[in-house]
């Protein structure tokens, strides 16, 4: 027993470096194409460069901690080819340490690791993009218009061709705003008048109001159908309200009464939540999969082969993630849909390799 805890400290520490080593070059892409794009965003602005790598060095937890899940692939990847390459796996199984005990240590320490990413690391990742965000706001164009929630609904100030349209509406369903009401003034703030319409359809930047009636100088008149322009559409409003990276578990409730109080849909802060819980175990089951994937190959091609391909797998599971869930928010599924159906998918080939992992 005493002889196996230390191949299980070795196993273990020899996981991490090379955990160390992949994160750390991901940590450098990430730091030159993301000061790269912000350096693009002030190309026409006076700011000096401190403030792009100020704000490359706020983003930088977040995106990690979105790619995580490829680094632990990889890193598994790497560990194999190591381990391989210096007939370590050889030397282990003549102490009795088969396949299956590397991948249990391999298991437990990648769910260790992600159990600690979730309560320490992603607290440091949504404060760090709360800051990033509020940031860079500052430098953005867009102070002309204004959208919050409140106990009586949905409120906007929108700026929009030499007028200032201050909108409230009751709730959002589909596309809709539900009981709208437009009050228009001109750039001095006088009333020119104001519309009330049942519903109105934003799924565009040209609302479409469904017989409104207008209010000019205390005269009504009836229309079957309106256009609106706004610099507002559904997708943008919701945007406002959904940079879910930056905000905890605890802001991510918040922000679920307030789309209850527009009356819509929960479904992607439930998925992004049920993401968080289940992150150790996608962790996990990625660590696997890379295992799984380097105990069942042909070891004779070079090094660049397997990290190349490891990168296709990332790609590949990245795309069936972001297809069921675009299913999952279009389509009446349960809004776990897109997590499980990735983890189930993980699940299921690991399951059936581990049955020979040993005859390896």
């Amino acid at each position: 027993m005493k002889l196996l805890n230390v191949y299980q400290l070795y196993i273990v520490k020899k996981y991490f470096q090379n955990f160390i080593k992949v994160t750390g070059v991901f940590i450098c892409l990430i730091l030159i194409m993301n000061l790269l794009e912000e350096i693009n965003f002030f190309r026409n602005t006076n700011e000096k460069v401190l403030i792009p790598i100020y704000l490359t060095i706020l983003n930088l937890p977040s995106i990690l901690f979105e790619i995580f899940p490829f680094i632990f692939l990889i890193t598994s990847i790497l560990f194999f080819l190591d381990m391989l390459d210096s007939n370590e796996i050889k030397t282990l199984k003549t102490f009795g340490v088969t396949n299956l005990k590397i991948l249990n240590i391999l298991g437990l320490s990648s769910l260790i690791t992600g159990i600690l990413i979730i309560t320490l690391f992603y607290s440091l990742s949504t404060s760090f993009k709360s800051k990033y965000l509020e940031t860079k706001n500052k430098f953005t164009k867009d102070d002309k218009y204004l959208a919050v929630i409140t106990a009586n609904g949905l409120w906007i100030r929108d700026v929009i061709e030499g007028n200032i349209n201050f909108i409230s509406a009751d709730r959002i369903i589909d596309n809709n705003l539900i009981n709208v009401t437009i009050t228009k003034f001109d750039e001095n703030l006088k009333l020119e008048k104001s519309i009330f319409s049942k519903k109105v359809d934003i799924n565009n930047y040209s609302w479409f109001l469904n017989e409104p009636v207008v209010n000019i100088n205390n005269k009504r008149e009836k229309f079957n159908t309106m256009e609106f322009r706004s610099n507002f559409n559904l997708d943008k409003l919701l945007s406002l309200f959904n940079n879910l990276s930056a905000l905890s578990l605890f802001e991510i409730e918040s922000l679920k009464k307030d789309y209850e109080l527009l009356g819509y849909s929960t479904k992607l802060l439930d998925n992004f939540k049920l993401k968080i819980y289940l992150y150790p175990l996608y962790l996990t089951l990625m660590a696997l999969t890379g295992s799984i994937l380097m105990l069942n190959i042909k070891h004779d091609k070079p090094k660049i082969f397997h990290i190349i391909m490891g990168i296709i797998i990332s790609v590949v599971i990245y795309y069936i993630s972001y297809f069921t869930e675009n299913i999952t928010e279009t389509k009446d599924l349960p809004y776990y849909t897109s997590t499980i159906s990735v983890q189930i998918i993980l699940f299921v080939i690991i399951a059936i390799y581990l049955q020979k992992i040993n005859e390896k």
